[in-house]
């Protein structure tokens, strides 16, 4: 799967109607509502949509026949695999009709087109891990996780103790990051969830 690094835009003309599309990522619904109403066009003769955040999705036909526009731009949406997206494709009548196939093809093509052209990155699998770590280990912990592209402090609390760093950590680095966070602090950070209380069985 794919998500949207940022919006893409796409146009085109389809037997003199012009088909408007804008992509963006989104991570809620709240936020994909926000953006359908943000750009639909006040003079479009439709602005239909579609959006998916994992297994939640909508979509709307905005007044054209049903099943015409919003599930083939759900549809486009699945068969590019992007996941949490929102699609809106605008269309101005140009006084031709296309027809319920037409509509669908109209519709879901222009969505793919747009996707298809817009920047993406692959989805990654991560966890989120907590670790505690004692004021004695903060600064060389602290020092060696600003070292990391791929792992993300989303949190940093202080207590008594030390600190409870919140981390998002894409799966494939959890075994190597925790016994890293072992070995630098000798022992004393700890994890939840503990994932080396449990290591593999050697082969």
């Amino acid at each position: 799967m794919f998500k949207l690094i940022r919006p893409a835009t796409s146009e085109r003309e389809i037997k003199k109607s012009r088909f408007a599309t804008i992509a963006a990522p989104v991570a809620d619904e709240e936020a994909a509502k926000a953006f359908v109403a943000e750009n639909s066009f006040a003079d479009a003769s439709h602005n239909c949509w579609a959006w998916r955040i994992g297994a939640d999705y909508r979509f709307s036909d905005d007044g054209e026949p049903g099943g015409t526009a919003g599930k083939p731009i759900l549809q486009a949406i699945e068969g590019q695999e992007v996941d949490g997206v929102v699609v809106v494709v605008s269309r101005w009548f140009g006084g031709v009709k296309l027809g319920t196939g037409g509509l669908a093809r109209a519709y879901g093509g222009s969505a793919a087109e747009c996707l298809r052209l817009a920047d993406k990155q692959p989805i990654i699998a991560t966890t989120q891990l907590s670790v505690a770590v004692a004021f004695t280990d903060l600064a060389l912990v602290e020092a060696r996780l600003e070292t990391f592209d791929d792992i993300a402090v989303t949190a940093r609390d202080f207590d008594e103790n030390g600190a409870v760093f919140r981390l998002d950590v894409p799966d494939s680095r959890l075994l190597a990051l925790a016994e890293l966070l072992r070995d630098l602090t000798s022992g004393r950070a700890s994890l939840d969830p503990d994932i080396l209380a449990d290591p593999p069985a050697d082969p």
